[in-house]
Parts: structure tokens; C-alpha cells; sequence
């Protein structure tokens, strides 16, 4: 599960990439009902497994609860994930995914 939405994603070259920001930045906090987590082994805190894969799937949601790091990443919420599934193509321009249908009315690429 990786940044999937508008404003998720960071694109950069090598030389202005940082570890932290890459493992925060480069993936999604998928904010999803407790249940759900339950099933899925705490999927949704994949931002933090990839800033530490070590820490246990148990303990994510303390993980993200507990530091204040975490608070500055935005969640894709279970139904604000369905509205990604449209977005295909980076625009370098404008920095960030979009559908083939606002690349063809954007005309210019």
C-alpha cells in the first residue's frame, strides 16, 4: 500500500531524498475501521512499517497514537480510497497523480 492519493505522493530525485521522508511521504496511513485493522494485521499503518519494519504489527496503532510525528501524515480513509482508483498518471507539472480523463481535458501533454 503506497501513496495513492493527490497529495501523497513525493516524486524526487535521488539527491534530495532523506530516509524519513521517503518512508513518511512514500506511503499511506490507510485510516480504517477498527475491525478491519484487526483482520488485516494493522495494514492501514504502513507509513510506519516503512520508517521501521521491525516494530510488530501489534503494536503500530501505539506506535502511531503515542508520537507526534505521525500526526502530520494525512489518512486515507476506506472511502476516500475508492476515489483514487481513477489515478493512473504523475503530472510532473503539477506534482501530483491524476486520471487519464484530466490529462485528455488538460490538453497540453
Amino acid at each position: 500500500m503506497y501513496s495513492i492519493s493527490t497529495g501523497y505522493v513525493k516524486w524526487s530525485d535521488a539527491s534530495s531524498c532523506d530516509y524519513k521522508t521517503m518512508a513518511l511521504d512514500g506511503s499511506s496511513f490507510f485510516k480504517l475501521p477498527a475491525v478491519l485493522n484487526w483482520f488485516t494485521g494493522n495494514i492501514g499503518y504502513h507509513h510506519i512499517h516503512h520508517l521501521s519494519p521491525l516494530i510488530p504489527n501489534y503494536n503500530l496503532k501505539k506506535c502511531n497514537d503515542e508520537n507526534p510525528l505521525f500526526g502530520q501524515v494525512k489518512p486515507v480513509t476506506f472511502w476516500s480510497a475508492f476515489e483514487s482508483l481513477i489515478l493512473r498518471l504523475w503530472d510532473e507539472k503539477r506534482g501530483m497523480l491524476i486520471s487519464f480523463r484530466e490529462m485528455s481535458l488538460a490538453g497540453s501533454y
